[in-house]
């Protein structure tokens, strides 16, 4: 069940003392000093909000809401700057997943759950446009999503610039690839940008990678659901690493 904290002064506190909320939900004309200070914060974080009816807030609690209700994170995100050094340093070579747009909380689930079978170091989101850590996510995970440290960025584009800085290879995962999955590399430090069934890896996020990949099929379905191809990825990483070892 999803945690949230409701009325103005507390949800005031709890910004100021530096949590950042999921998402806030703001009664509809809503107004007061209290409330204008407490918008100007959420605008000022860029926190994700929406104007509702009052009737929906009273559904989720009967106490004094106050017209605001914030739903807390379930999980607690990492910084990937302060999040990589620790990688390098335990001895590790990094292996990465950034999700570009995926927002349908199963998908997370699943994905995180493959991601730390293959002992992944972390999942990097989105903080806008992504599907967000909830107790539905950690259920379709098998508990993945407590365990895998997940990042959450302000912007893919500068994560991604910063993570090739630190020497780490960014392969993008898309049907418009250039080269078959297997013929990559997989075991130098990566980081593997999945995209959304829909529209796969973003154009912009596409251009910037280092590499783009396609993994081989023979059949007449043109794609396969992300957290299977993010799978396939990570597996064929640790076949690869593995075999290293063993030389």
């Amino acid at each position: 069940m999803e945690e949230y904290i409701f009325g103005i002064r507390p949800l005031l506190e709890s910004l100021e003392s530096g949590k950042r909320p999921e998402k806030v939900l703001i009664q509809r004309g809503l107004q007061g000093d209290n409330f204008q200070r407490l918008f100007s914060l959420i605008r000022k974080m860029k926190l994700p909000f929406q104007h509702v009816p009052a009737e929906r807030l009273n559904r989720i609690t009967r106490k004094n809401h106050q017209g605001v209700i914030a739903y807390l994170p379930v999980i607690d995100y990492h910084s990937l700057e302060d999040l990589l050094p620790g990688i390098f340093e335990d001895g590790n070579t990094p292996l990465l997943i950034i999700l570009d747009g995926i927002t349908d909380v199963r998908n997370l689930g699943a994905v995180a759950r493959s991601a730390e079978c293959a002992g992944a170091h972390a999942l990097i989101l989105p903080e806008k446009g992504s599907a967000t850590v909830t107790a539905d996510a950690i259920k379709a995970s098998a508990g993945a999503l407590s365990r895998i440290p997940v990042c959450r960025e302000a912007n893919i584009l500068q994560c991604i610039t910063f993570l090739k800085e630190c020497g780490i290879m960014v392969l993008a995962l898309d049907d418009k690839g250039r080269q078959s999955l297997y013929a990559q590399d997989l075991t130098k430090p990566l980081a593997v940008v999945m995209g959304a069934e829909d529209r796969g890896v973003s154009a912009a996020a596409r251009k910037l990678a280092d590499q783009t990949a396609v993994i081989p099929m023979r059949g007449k379905i043109s794609s396969l659901n992300v957290s299977v191809a993010t799978g396939v990825i990570l597996f064929e990483a640790l076949r690869q690493r593995s075999s290293q070892d063993l030389k």
